[in-house]
């Protein structure tokens, strides 16, 4: 069998992160930058959200690939020459599930899976080298809030960059302008299939990021405790409540740790005195409509744009071609 290749390029440097993450905390107001939310807890605590009630984006972003997957496909081929794609690039990879659902119809030569996660990401794509014992697989810890390549010869022949999962909703729209550019040189002249959560109404957003059981809580409030250990800092989670709003202005989904009374927090070098009710914002996930999101493709230098939805409207699947 195979052993999957990899590429170590995020390497975690503690002292810079925990300066970001001390300046978050000094911020006005209070931030922590999402990626703060994915040590190994924190990326199983996200899959446990994707399996929800509430949480609408994986499983209706499946049923799209399951009901058009022969049409999208076949769009695939068409953006790569006729061909199916030489390579599958999987930006935030996580266990690489969303991925394996276009192993069949797609049949790639090589994937390569992108995530900051560097200890997730490892013993997943050795389990999926396990049940895909012919298939090229390569990992690449990598950043990618910040930039977007990759190291010469991963990704060989026409390409397929694939973004699941509405992540793109994380960064701002000025930020995801320049992903979508980043990602079309990536796919060298071929495509990216992105998933889009398209905008509806707050009362069918806010429960997808503040569930009934708690898990979504859990997420957030494990950002305390790594940190914690990032900084040396003396969070008390039990101290902290997990709130989720829609900011309708912004057109987006916004996650806040808010303190339940007034409260300090010392870490060496710093300390941030927190009153009641005062907020850490710890991520946004912008919602789009249909038609602006592919004018932003367009603004990115991609081609034709086809997109497939679920019955209700909710989310999108998009195919932007990038010669």
């Amino acid at each position: 069998m195979r052993e999957p290749q990899f590429h170590e390029l995020h390497r975690v440097d503690t002292a810079a992160l925990a300066a970001e993450a001390a300046a978050g905390l000094l911020a006005q107001p209070a931030r922590a930058n999402p990626k703060f939310f994915y040590d190994t807890l924190g990326s199983r605590l996200f899959e446990a959200i994707t399996e929800l009630d509430e949480y609408y984006p994986t499983r209706t972003e499946a049923a799209i690939l399951t009901a058009h997957g022969p049409a999208i496909a076949d769009a695939v081929r068409a953006c790569c020459g006729g061909a199916a794609p030489a390579t599958l690039v999987d930006l935030g990879a996580g266990n690489g599930e969303k991925a394996q659902r276009l192993f069949g119809p797609l049949a790639p030569a090589r994937y390569v899976a992108v995530d900051i996660a560097v200890d997730f990401l490892r013993p997943a794509l050795q389990r999926l080298q396990r049940q895909h014992p012919g298939l090229d697989l390569v990992g690449v810890a990598l950043d990618f809030s910040r930039r977007l390549a990759l190291p010469d010869g991963v990704v060989q022949g026409p390409a397929l960059v694939f973004y699941p999962g509405s992540s793109i909703g994380n960064f701002a729209p000025d930020e995801a302008l320049r992903l979508l550019r980043e990602a079309r040189a990536l796919a060298d002249g071929s495509a990216l299939l992105i998933g889009v959560d398209l905008l509806k109404p707050a009362g069918r957003l806010v429960p997808a990021y503040d569930d009934a059981l708690g898990v979504t809580a859990a997420f957030n409030l494990n950002l305390l405790r790594h940190l914690n250990r990032l900084l040396g800092a003396d969070f008390q989670p039990r101290d902290w409540c997990h709130r989720a709003l829609f900011n309708a202005d912004a057109s987006r989904i916004e996650m806040h740790l808010e303190a339940r009374q007034a409260l300090g927090v010392r870490w060496p070098g710093g300390e941030r005195q927190f009153s009641a009710g005062e907020r850490i914002h710890t991520e946004n996930a912008y919602k789009w409509r249909a038609d602006d999101f592919q004018a932003l493709l367009h603004d990115a230098g991609y081609g034709r744009v086809q997109r497939w939805t679920d019955v209700a409207g909710d989310f999108a699947l998009m195919l932007a071609a990038a010669g």
